[in-house]
């Protein structure tokens, strides 16, 4: 094989893959958006002041409301630590919302199978309370104090003004009702094409990062890596390898999926699986943000505790799952074939894609370009646009269109 062959063969998995998860994709961003679009960010660090067991299963709970990529969800985190959210809150709302929400379920259903989908939603709760207790051995006093000094510098990450934006929208009447107003249609239209700006460079990453591994690695490859002959070895290596795996593929959250579907149907154990999906937020990349927020020493302290839980965790799922005896063969999990074929896959994308469009236009129609301009934005910057918190609330006009608070208050004052 030459290295034109070599380079279509691996796009052309990379396609075949995106072609499979497109509709999947397209559902999971719109339930994330209306979700989003009833929920308002400002009452979030209101309800994250400190680190108990109650207050942890809100993070948790207004994490998986807050859906976003990994940048914007670490964004989020520090300013709601800024705002007076407890660290060990904001680091549980930085897992839920990335790690813990629709869309990366539907997907992983679509590529790996619904016990990876399963396995998601019951290893999530279990690293968060490892690491709400490892937080509460080693992370307080003097760490936090340091950290806390360094995060109201303000200094830029990626994503900021993404995690600044409060697009909900506002109004009286229940979440149904305020949803089905022209400003509710609005509301959606940004969320979904903002989180789509947000993620859609990892997504493309990961695909490709899966095309090529699929088509150039051997399977002999990572059956002698992951020990996939000895099935306790295989057990014993697949947690800790897994997020070693990730930190050096430099992709995160959605954009893991199909590499994951790629280590998985080449011997990967089960629970390395999940301590690889769930150490995305110990990527390289996002780790010189962690240093840029908090300093160098809890970088190191969050590298060193986000990686020991979720190989823990890794284990008590694997453990877990195969008392239950769910967990799926290696066979049975198997990167798609290359090719478009006239399927439900191909006519749930068209009507995907057709609501995609329908959002598009609404979007660019009611000031979405300017706030595409904002989404990199610093921290401080957003602040204008603030209301009642550090978010910029949205108003509803009878058209429908949506100002933000900083546009607001100019039309009442000018």
């Amino acid at each position: 094989m030459n290295v034109i062959d070599a380079v279509l063969d691996a796009l052309g998995m990379a396609g075949s893959m995106a072609w499979q998860i497109t509709w999947s994709l397209i559902l999971g961003f719109v339930l994330s958006a209306i979700v989003q679009a009833v929920v308002r960010r400002e009452a979030i660090a209101r309800a994250l002041g400190d680190d108990r067991p109650s207050t942890l299963v809100k993070a948790t709970g207004l994490g998986i409301a807050s859906s976003s990529c990994s940048y914007a969800a670490v964004a989020l985190a520090r300013s709601l630590f800024r705002k007076g959210a407890s660290f060990t809150a904001a680091i549980v709302f930085e897992l839920a919302s990335t790690n813990l929400v629709i869309e990366l379920g539907i997907i992983m259903a679509l590529l790996l199978g619904w016990q990876f989908t399963l396995a998601e939603f019951v290893g999530g709760p279990i690293i968060i309370v490892l690491v709400a207790i490892f937080f509460r051995l080693f992370v307080h006093g003097p760490l936090v104090d340091a950290a806390r000094e360094q995060a109201e510098k303000g200094l830029a990450g990626s994503m900021e003004g993404h995690a600044a934006m409060d697009m909900s929208v506002d109004g009286e009447g229940s979440w149904w009702q305020r949803l089905r107003t022209g400003a509710g249609f609005t509301s959606v239209s940004h969320i979904y094409v903002m989180e789509w700006a947000a993620v859609v460079r990892d997504i493309v990453i990961g695909l490709l990062i899966a095309g090529a591994v699929a088509a150039w690695v051997p399977d002999s490859f990572w059956r002698h890596l992951f020990a996939a002959d000895h099935p306790v070895l295989s057990a014993v290596v697949g947690p800790i390898v897994g997020p070693i795996i990730a930190i050096l593929s430099f992709v995160c959250s959605i954009g893991n999926v199909p590499l994951a579907a790629v280590l998985y149907s080449g011997g990967i154990s089960f629970g390395g699986v999940v301590s690889f999906m769930f150490a995305d937020l110990i990527i390289i990349p996002i780790l010189v943000i962690y240093r840029k927020y908090y300093g160098t020493r809890m970088t190191l302290v969050l590298l060193g505790g986000f990686y020991a839980t979720m190989v823990i965790g890794g284990y008590v799922v694997e453990l877990l799952f195969h008392v239950l005896r769910l967990v799926p063969a290696h066979a049975s999990t198997h990167v798609v074939e290359q090719g478009i074929s006239w399927n439900y896959t191909t006519f749930l994308n068209i009507i995907a894609l057709l609501l995609t469009a329908a959002l598009l236009v609404r979007f660019f129609a009611t000031g979405g370009r300017q706030m595409l301009a904002m989404m990199g934005g610093c921290p401080d910057d957003v602040s204008g646009h603030e209301h009642g918190g550090e978010h910029g609330q949205q108003h509803g006009d009878p058209d429908g269109h949506v100002r933000s608070q900083h546009e607001h208050s100019q039309h009442d004052h000018g």
